[in-house]
């Protein structure tokens, strides 16, 4: 893919009715390729954060660009993968699979063609006429993956999209994620609360305080790849970035808790 993506964020703040802070002076950059996640509290403004981005929630103050342009929704560059899997239940898996690029226009044997290459990249290709009444959780979560991945965008915005998961199936989707990425090297802002996911993923970790949200800490990962869970599990550098981390977190936790006070 072309080296594009660049996702820049500056001095973002954001208020709802005018009444709750949610965003307080945030900053971050994505490089083309970069796969960064977010960690946080709940209610710090991840997600809001990331629909800005998106195009899905308008932007107040400050200054947010993709690849130097606005956002925007329904923008081609980006895809948005959902904590839940949205899949349409009169809509096959592979009709699934292959619906954004539908949306997009994209000639039906080409998007169709994505679609099956992708459904058997995660592992459904002999589930590709199921609809989703008759697939788990976690092969739901598969299709919306392979949907995601299927869209050509350079860009990638992911909000929880692995934590209703059980842990085995979430490992399983978290290396499937990695494989995926680490073939395209799209640029991706990835949301979760898990901290070992965060590691795992990513390049940086951004660690946001509790509402209203800002950034306390950028950390880098420098973790070599290919990941893998289980050889990361016997590496003292991860668990050193771990306890770092979760340091930053609780830091901005107590810090604002006090400031409220």
């Amino acid at each position: 893919m072309a080296a594009s993506g660049l996702i820049a964020v500056e001095g973002l703040n954001h208020t709802f009715g005018g009444k709750v802070n949610a965003l307080e002076d945030v900053s971050f950059t994505v490089a083309p390729g970069e796969f960064v996640s977010i960690v946080g509290p709940s209610g710090c403004g991840k997600t809001t954060a990331l629909n800005i981005v998106a195009g899905l929630v308008p932007l107040e103050h400050g200054t947010v660009t993709i690849d130097g342009a606005t956002p925007r929704a329904g923008r081609h560059d980006v895809a948005y993968m959902l904590a839940r899997d949205c899949l349409f239940p009169w809509l096959t898996a592979l009709e699934n699979a292959e619906l954004g690029n539908a949306f997009r226009d994209m000639p039906k044997e080409e998007r169709r063609a994505k679609a099956i290459q992708l459904l058997d990249s995660v592992g459904l290709r002999d589930f590709k006429n199921a609809y989703s009444k008759e697939l788990s959780h976690g092969m739901r979560q598969r299709v919306a993956l392979a949907r995601t991945f299927s869209m050509p965008s350079p860009c990638l915005l992911m909000d929880e999209p692995f934590g209703a998961l059980d842990a085995q199936t979430k490992l399983q989707l978290e290396s499937l994620l990695l494989e995926l990425w680490s073939r395209e090297r799209r640029s991706v802002i990835f949301i979760t609360h898990d901290l070992n996911e965060a590691v795992l993923m990513s390049d940086r970790v951004i660690v946001m305080s509790a509402r209203p949200g800002r950034i306390v800490a950028d950390i880098p990962i420098p973790l070599e790849r290919p990941r893998s869970v289980r050889s990361l599990q016997k590496d003292p550098r991860f668990h050193e970035l771990y306890a770092q981390i979760w340091e930053k977190l609780e830091y901005g936790v107590f810090d604002t808790n006090m400031a409220e006070q």
